[in-house]
């Protein structure tokens, strides 16, 4: 994984939903960044740290537009086209993960930690990036970043002890398989293998959040996918290649 880190500054909800709703309306990047600049001062006062932050949503909704063009505009018209805060949890989540390996890393290590214990800390997530990346300098406090956002999402919840945060396991539910099946599309791009077996697709740790309800039957049947039956019976997806 690319050890730049990048995501360096804690990300409300209110933001995103900002940066998405200002994207729909606008490509213009400095546009986006002086109407965004107001809303994120509420929270930010510091111009150093507020322009950090900024950079981040541009990055993720923005500058998207030319790293990931079809996944960013197909995301854009799910966001317009739902008034569901959970459904636009998917968005922003999968927006991110397209947008930050390190965010991703991090939401693979909360999601692995959650199938085997309810509880994570942040004294453990940090322990295995670590191990993962190493000793970077501003590993911890981005590791702390992340944990903040999670929080700030509804994905990570208080349980009443200290520095211990429930994570909310297969809580989220989308209300079109269009959108379950955009997040997929984000999860095998994220993802360094060219194609997986849809049981291990619909189970990446990394989305961990999310409770999917539609069959490989319905892969077959998308636009973004390919199918096709491997030796032992797997079914293995991967994506067609799309323009916008």
């Amino acid at each position: 994984m690319n050890k730049n880190i990048g995501f360096r500054r804690n990300i409300y909800r209110v933001w995103m939903d900002a940066a998405a709703a200002l994207c729909i309306q606008t490509d213009n990047l400095s546009e986006l960044r002086a109407r965004l600049d107001p809303i994120v001062a509420v929270q930010v006062p510091s111009r150093e740290n507020r322009r950090m932050a900024l950079d981040i949503l541009i990055n993720i909704w923005g500058k998207s537009a030319a790293s990931h063009p079809v996944l960013r505009t197909d995301a854009l018209k799910l966001y317009a086209g739902t008034e569901n805060a959970a459904d636009r949890l998917w968005l922003h989540y999968g927006m991110t993960l397209l947008t930050y390996p390190f965010f991703r890393l991090g939401a693979i290590t909360i999601g692995q930690i959650s199938r085997h214990a309810e509880i994570i800390t942040p004294k453990e997530v940090k322990a295995r990036m670590i191990a993962e990346l190493g000793q970077l300098g501003a590993l911890e406090k981005a590791t702390e970043r992340i944990i903040f956002t999670l929080r700030n999402w509804g994905i990570l919840v208080e349980t009443g002890q200290r520095y211990a945060y429930q994570p909310m396991r297969r809580a989220l539910t989308a209300t079109s398989p269009a959108l379950e099946e955009w997040m997929l599309a984000v999860a095998l791009t994220a993802h360094p293998a060219e194609e997986l077996p849809f049981d291990d697709l619909v189970r990446l740790p990394e989305l961990f959040p999310f409770r999917f309800t539609i069959g490989v039957d319905q892969i077959r049947k998308s636009a973004r996918f390919e199918v096709h039956r491997q030796g032992a019976g797997w079914d293995m997806v991967r994506q067609m290649e799309q323009r916008v």
